[in-house]
Parts: structure tokens; C-alpha cells; sequence
């Protein structure tokens, strides 16, 4: 009942605007996932950045089960299995990222251009859903949560990945 599970992995890809870029942006990830991706909006104005609130910025999709597994090995074999031990939070999950997204193995079209992209990954153990069920919702005791050195060793042991102590 306490080993680790990938509870989902969420990508995503963010253009910094709205229009032609962000719609492409969003085929690499249906392409990626087989799924339809969500637009995200800019929670406020940034004059320097040149965008307005509510304006949708970037897109993310969230996948879960064999094909999260899949995509998080592709996404790993371009790391090199190697993470940073900043790469991990204090709650137990992880991310990082991508610079192109033809590395995911993803054929190049110049139509749609090259996309850098991030990966998350929530993690989970089995007794989970008493946090989030409709019904007698409970807290998750503390020896049931997951740490950050316990998904470190997660790691190290499913991809054999290496973890860099760089801060």
C-alpha cells in the first residue's frame, strides 16, 4: 500500500500569447497525448511582457495511467535520466523541462515550428482519495504523505536516473 504510483502527468507549453503560435503549440501536445489540450488564461496584465488579463497564454494537457509512464520515459530519455534535487518539491513531485519537442521523437514540420515544453509529474499512493472523495473527506496522515527524499529514491530505482546535488 506505500509504494509510489504516477498519479498524472501534466505537460505544457506556454507561448506568452494568443493567436497562431499558441494553436500550434496545442497540435504538438494533441499530437504528444492524443488528447485535446486546454487553453490557459493570464491571470493579469504584464505591460512588459506585452500581455492582458484573461488573454489565453499557453496550453496544457494532463495524462494519466500507461501513456503518462510513456511520454514521462520519452521525456526522461531526453534528460539523460538526470534531474536536479531542485527538481523536486517538498510535497513529494516533480518537473522539468524540454527545449524541443521533435526530441520526444515527434517528427519536425516547419509549419508548426520547434516548442520547448514542461513536464510535472503528481505522485500518489494507494489511500489517496480520502483527501479528495465527496464524502467523509479526511486528511492524510503524516507518515502516508509522500516526501521529497522518497520519490528521489522513486526515481533512482524505476530509471535508474541520476540526481545532480545542484541547488
Amino acid at each position: 500500500m506505500r509504494e509510489l504510483k504516477l498519479e498524472k502527468l501534466v505537460l505544457n507549453i506556454c507561448v506568452g500569447e494568443s493567436g497562431d503560435k499558441l494553436t500550434r503549440a496545442a497540435k504538438v501536445l494533441e499530437q504528444l497525448s492524443g488528447q485535446t489540450p486546454v487553453y490557459s488564461k493570464a491571470k493579469y496584465t504584464v505591460r512588459s511582457f506585452g500581455i492582458r488579463r484573461n488573454e489565453k497564454i499557453a496550453v496544457h494537457v494532463t495524462i494519466r495511467g500507461a501513456k503518462a509512464e510513456e511520454i514521462l520515459e520519452r521525456g526522461l530519455k531526453v534528460k539523460e535520466y538526470e534531474l536536479k534535487t531542485r527538481n523536486f518539491s517538498q510535497t513529494g513531485h516533480f518537473g522539468f523541462g524540454i527545449t524541443e519537442h521533435i526530441d520526444l521523437d515527434i517528427k519536425y514540420d516547419p509549419s508548426i515550428g520547434i516548442y520547448g515544453m514542461d513536464f510535472y509529474c503528481v505522485m500518489g499512493r494507494a489511500g489517496f482519495r480520502v483527501s479528495r472523495r465527496r464524502r467523509t473527506v479526511a486528511k492524510i496522515g503524516a507518515p502516508h504523505r509522500i516526501t521529497k527524499s522518497e520519490t528521489m529514491e522513486w526515481f533512482k530505482k524505476k530509471y535508474d536516473g541520476v540526481i545532480l546535488n545542484k541547488a
